[in-house]
């Protein structure tokens, strides 16, 4: 566990000292997240969603994984720093801070029932999965700047 970002020595023998290494009792990523206390809340009535709070869980592992969330943010180059900075700037710190949190416990809940160490998936994810609406944001606010923008898909040089 101490494989993931922002996850110490401490902070492994705390997540295995409440969770375990047998990730059979929990089934799924979701139900150990909500056991944990840091699964995302769901208010829904009549097709409206309402503001859902989170399940107060375990609070000493709940208090641990905030922490470890925190340190995670503060990583450079990794895909926790980066979907912290993304949900930050849209929703808040604390709520992005217990995303952070979710993604740790789901990635952790693999990493245990798939004996297998983390792999980093870089802090450029989230532009490659939409590549295309990346370019034609940045042109158009280069356009709207003033300037003249002419794209051509030539193979990147070193």
């Amino acid at each position: 566990l101490d494989t993931l970002p922002g996850v110490d020595r401490r902070g492994a023998e705390v997540l295995v000292a409440e969770w375990g290494t047998d990730m059979a009792r929990f089934g799924t990523a979701s139900r150990l997240a909500a056991w944990t206390g840091v699964a995302p809340g769901n208010d829904e009535s009549a097709g409206k969603q309402r503001s859902g709070k989170t399940r107060k869980g375990n609070r000493v592992l709940r208090t641990a994984l905030t922490q470890l969330a925190h340190a995670a943010a503060r990583t450079k180059g990794t895909y926790l720093s980066s979907l912290y900075q993304r949900l930050a700037a849209r929703r808040g710190k604390k709520r992005a801070i217990i995303a952070v949190a979710h993604s740790m416990v789901v990635s952790a809940f693999h990493m245990l029932s798939r004996h297998e160490a983390y792999q980093e998936l870089g802090s450029h994810y989230f532009d490659e999965q939409r590549r295309h609406q990346l370019v034609h944001r940045l042109t158009r606010r280069l356009e709207h700047l003033g300037y003249r923008v002419s794209l051509a898909l030539e193979p990147a040089t070193a």
